[in-house]
């Protein structure tokens, strides 16, 4: 696939069949992921693979349990919160795979470098015909004691990109795109 396919092509995926990805596919992501670009080459990132639907389904529980108590009570947090208050609702979407891109180091730019990651393996994925998705509604809990002790993760870590991976049930439909706004200086 053509890299410019792979980017407008490329969708997040919320319905998986219940087919596993196999390992050697998921190393293979990997191996994109590490070749993203990053700052001064520190490379500051590891890679987390959870295939354990029991282990995704509490930690889906007490993500949104968590997100809930620190949801803002602004306009947009009540779509979140009727989505989070529904106990048939899994913020993994049932994916056969979680692959949690963190930080092993404080750094000025570890987040833009795992995010660079992250985008590598979501391109990767896509040109193979796999499904992912950036689920943001995990990323503040894996970040407290009590989430990263459910994956075994040290203190230091910071979980930045927690990205479901499987495949897709349907082809993802296009998402219209705002016309750029552009600035030419000079």
């Amino acid at each position: 696939m053509d890299i410019n396919e792979a980017i407008s092509g490329r969708r997040s995926v919320r319905d998986y069949t219940a087919q596993a990805v196999d390992e050697p596919a998921i190393r293979r992501l990997i191996d994109a992921a590490v070749n993203a670009p990053n700052a001064v080459n520190q490379q500051p990132w590891t890679f987390t693979v959870v295939r354990d639907q029991r282990l995704l389904d509490r930690i889906s529980r007490d993500a949104k349990s968590h997100m809930l108590a620190t949801l803002p009570a602004d306009a947009a947090s009540g779509h979140f919160r009727s989505m989070l208050d529904d106990p048939a609702f899994q913020i993994f979407y049932h994916a056969p795979v979680l692959i949690l891109i963190s930080a092993i180091a404080q750094g000025p730019w570890i987040v833009e470098d795992c995010a660079l990651a992250a985008e590598n393996l979501m391109l990767a994925a896509h040109s193979v015909g796999l499904g992912t998705c950036w689920i943001g509604f995990a990323q503040s809990y894996l970040n407290t004691p009590v989430g990263k002790s459910a994956l075994g993760l040290p203190a230091e870590w910071v979980s930045i990109a927690p990205l479901i991976v499987g495949h897709p049930k349907a082809v993802a439909a296009p998402v219209p795109r705002k016309v750029p706004e552009i600035r030419w200086v000079g």
